[in-house]
């Protein structure tokens, strides 16, 4: 069965940097395009960014675009998410997502104060 793994959430401080991880099984990874969300505390899962199953055209929110890239190693059966300048209202629990499969990994927490 599809099975998302992430990690690499953290606390940091704002402006700073972080990548997150989702190792992705029991799918042919190279196949499919993958997405991002969060879900701020209190508030409604998000959309953050999605990239095609070869990795070109890459879309992001408009919240996330010039601070955040997304890209994957198909080799590796590996979805990343570069987050850079974090902010405050970065916060969240962050989720990788195959749109194909309705599936999601369990999410991994990113905070970011001082």
């Amino acid at each position: 069965q599809v099975q998302l793994v992430e990690s690499g959430g953290d606390l940091v401080q704002p402006g700073g940097p972080l990548r997150l991880s989702c190792a992705a099984s029991g799918f042919t990874f190279s196949t499919y395009g993958m997405s991002w969300y969060r879900q701020p505390p209190g508030k409604d899962r998000e959309w953050v960014a999605f990239i095609t199953n070869d990795g070109g055209i890459p879309n992001y929110a408009d919240s996330v675009k010039g601070r955040f890239t997304i890209s994957r190693d198909n080799a590796k059966n590996t979805l990343y998410l570069q987050m850079n300048n974090l902010k405050s209202e970065d916060t969240a629990k962050y989720s990788c997502y195959v749109p194909s499969f309705r599936s999601w990994g369990q999410g991994t927490q990113v905070t970011v104060s001082s």
